[in-house]
């Protein structure tokens, strides 16, 4: 795992100037998590209820083990991987392929596989006094929809690409 640092400007060796806008302002303190022994439709319900319980679609939860330690996240591309026929790339090109009960085929098999098999391992971290630009740069280099925070080793929130936006968006139309 990535952990990127609070990013500190030393001025005029006069001390340290605070940048602003951290993680910790635009972090969620409510995350949803999973055990890695889990299997494939547990997290498909586990998906659901964070959804219900939230209000909206939950895209990636984070997988622990008994101590709570991060482990990785499983997020629904993870899912899209597994499902995904391995030699769809050339499905055009073939006339006389039937496609009808792929999927449903697919996930009967992915059913009873463990996140562990499929979830993300290397997971990028961040602190909760990592800066909100450094988290939009991590964010749009290494493609990443959301960033656990890490204090101490212990999650202590999530950063939502949709809540840096929102963030972003106030201050633009302010």
């Amino acid at each position: 795992m990535a952990v990127f640092p609070f990013i500190l400007i030393k001025v005029l060796d006069k001390g340290v100037l605070n940048l602003g806008l951290t993680a910790r302002e635009v972090m969620d303190t409510r995350f949803f998590t999973l055990g890695p022994e889990a299997t494939v439709a547990e997290a498909a319900r586990a998906f659901e209820q964070a959804g219900r319980e939230t209000g909206r679609t939950v895209f990636g939860l984070l997988v622990t083990g008994a101590d709570g330690q991060l482990m990785g996240m499983l997020s629904i591309y993870d899912i899209f991987l597994l499902l995904r026929p391995k030699h769809i790339h050339i499905w055009g090109e073939m006339e006389d392929l039937e496609v009808s009960g792929i999927l449903e085929a697919a996930c009967g098999r992915a059913k009873s596989m463990l996140v562990s098999d499929i979830m993300t391992t290397e997971v990028v971290t961040i602190t909760p006094e990592t800066h909100l630009l450094l988290i939009i740069d991590i964010m749009i280099k290494k493609h990443i929809r959301r960033l656990p925070v890490l204090e101490n080793g212990k999650i202590v929130g999530m950063v939502y690409f949709s809540k840096v936006f929102n963030h972003l968006r106030e201050l633009l139309s302010s």
